[in-house]
């Protein structure tokens, strides 16, 4: 595996590929791997010729900059994981390489950015949409990989890249979960043993709305007596426990087209969110 910090580098390995024909693929990745980006490695190399991986820690979809600061960065043991996955190529710019001085331009999604984890982040998903074009853009990639578990963030890369007609092909894989249950995430090493333990509860509430939902539960009541679960777990706060449409993301009163609960909610400091399809 090679490692290139530079845009003109890494377009010249890209084009490299692409004068013999090879496909490419795309992971972006904030670093702190887990299993769950490895299976989009996995994915990735299934569905190409030649895989990049790409860590950056995004300054501008950080509410916080206390949050930023104690984002972990685990380059050298990321990119170990990376190589292993069999990743071709592993993009690691530094800030400047990505917002140089003088840089100006955001890119917004209407509508998906709004509501669950947007009314909570404000100019979160700014800065999501405006580093993932960015890295579209930098890596001329063919198919792009994400993970389910951010479903809102999913919907809005898929919209950016049809509405500014970026030739990439955006795949959504599914939520790898540990035993329990939890989905996988970089911030569950943040729990207190106590709260790890705790934690499963959020994804068993939601399961259980899904399923009394399924049996004609009023979906109010099911998502109701869910938020009541999670709290008496120990969760200190539900942000939102909500059922939306799939793709649009709209507020539903019932599950009448693809549908999906999603829930974010805070444990020992630490915000988890999660999301389950629900049949129509």
């Amino acid at each position: 595996m090679r490692t290139v910090r530079e845009v003109k580098a890494l377009r010249g390995v890209v084009a490299s590929w692409k004068a013999v024909g090879q496909t490419v693929a795309v992971v972006p990745t904030m670093g702190a791997l887990h299993p769950g980006h490895l299976s989009l490695i996995a994915a990735a190399r299934a569905g190409a010729d030649r895989v990049i991986a790409t860590i950056f820690v995004n300054p501008r979809q950080f509410n916080k900059p206390e949050d930023l600061a104690r984002y972990p960065r685990t380059e050298d043991r990321d990119a170990g994981m990376l190589a292993t996955a069999g990743v071709d190529l592993l993009f690691a710019p530094p800030a400047e390489a990505v917002y140089p001085e003088g840089f100006a331009t955001s890119v917004s999604v209407a509508g998906l950015s709004e509501g669950l984890c947007g009314a909570h982040r404000p100019g979160h998903f700014d800065g999501v949409a405006t580093v993932v074009t960015k890295l579209f853009l930098m890596t001329g990639a063919d198919r792009a990989f994400f993970g389910e578990k951010d479903w809102q963030q999913l919907q809005i890369v898929r919209r950016l890249a049809r509405d500014l007609n970026i030739p990439v092909a955006v795949t959504g894989c599914p939520t790898l979960r540990e035993a329990d249950g939890l989905a996988m995430s970089s911030r569950n090493t943040r729990l207190s043993p106590a709260d790890r333990a705790a934690a499963p509860a959020l994804f068993r509430a939601m399961s259980a709305a899904v399923a009394a939902i399924r049996r004609g539960t009023p979906p109010d009541e099911a998502l109701a007596r869910a938020r009541l679960e999670v709290l008496r777990a120990g969760f200190s706060e539900v942000e939102y426990l909500e059922l939306r449409g799939a793709e649009g993301l709209e507020p539903l009163d019932a599950p009448d087209r693809p549908a999906r609960i999603l829930a974010a909610a805070w444990l020992g400091g630490v915000r988890l969110i999660d999301n389950i399809a629900i049949d129509s």
